[in-house]
C-alpha cells in the first residue's frame, strides 16, 4: 500500500512565470495589426473590400477592451457603415494610451472627414469615381499610429505582413478586376 499523502503539498521547486513571457500578454494587440505595405496591397486589390474587414477587426479588438464597461458594440454593423462610426474608431486610436507609447498625436477629425468624403465619390462619373481609391490615404496614419500602439503594448506580437494564401487568391482576383476596370474606364466608347 502507497504510504504518500495525496493531500500533502508538492515537493517540486517551482519558481514564479515573469508575467512578460507569457504568450498571452505578448501576442494581445490593441487594434488590428497589418503592415502599411499588406494593409494598401489588399485594399487596392480588393476594390477596397479590405478596409471593411480592417474596420471590422478594430472594432471586435475595441469590443472585447472596452465591453466591460457596459459599451455596446456590434463590429459588423460598425464595419458595414464606416461612414457612421470612423471618426469614433480613429478617435479611439488617437486618445489610447500605455505608459510604454510614445506620445502622438493623430488628427481623428481630419482624417474621417477626409475618408467619409472621398467614399462618397464612388457615384461621380468616368473616370472621377477613381477618386474614391484614394481613401486609403485617410486611413494610413491610423495604421502607423495602431503599430506603435501594438509595438508598445505587445512588442512580441505578429505584424501580419504575410500575405496568406487566400490574400493571394483575392489579390489574384483583384487584380484582374483592376485591370479590366482602368480598360473599361479608360478605353474608347464606340458608338454605331
Amino acid at each position: 500500500m502507497d504510504e504518500r499523502n495525496p493531500y500533502a503539498p508538492p515537493t517540486a521547486a517551482v519558481s514564479d512565470i515573469d508575467s512578460r513571457s507569457t504568450s498571452s500578454e505578448t501576442t494581445d494587440t490593441s487594434f488590428f495589426a497589418v503592415t502599411t505595405f499588406k494593409y494598401v496591397l489588399m485594399f487596392v486589390c480588393t476594390f477596397s473590400f479590405y478596409q471593411i474587414y480592417w474596420f471590422y477587426k478594430n472594432w471586435q479588438l475595441i469590443k472585447e477592451r472596452e465591453g466591460f464597461a457596459g459599451l455596446r458594440i456590434s463590429p459588423v454593423p460598425r464595419a458595414i457603415f464606416a461612414v457612421f462610426f470612423c471618426y469614433q474608431c480613429f478617435a479611439r486610436v488617437r486618445d489610447y494610451e500605455h505608459p510604454a507609447l510614445k506620445p502622438g498625436r493623430l488628427a481623428a477629425g481630419p482624417l474621417a472627414a477626409g475618408w467619409i468624403i472621398l467614399s462618397l465619390l464612388w457615384r461621380l462619373p468616368d473616370p472621377w469615381w477613381w477618386l474614391n481609391t484614394l481613401t486609403f490615404l485617410f486611413v494610413l496614419p491610423v495604421q502607423w499610429r495602431v503599430n506603435q500602439i501594438n509595438a508598445a503594448v505587445a512588442p512580441d506580437h505578429d505584424r501580419n505582413g504575410r500575405l496568406s494564401w487566400l490574400n493571394w487568391v483575392a489579390v489574384g482576383i483583384g487584380s484582374l478586376f483592376i485591370l479590366l476596370a482602368i480598360i473599361g474606364t479608360f478605353m474608347p466608347q464606340s458608338v454605331d
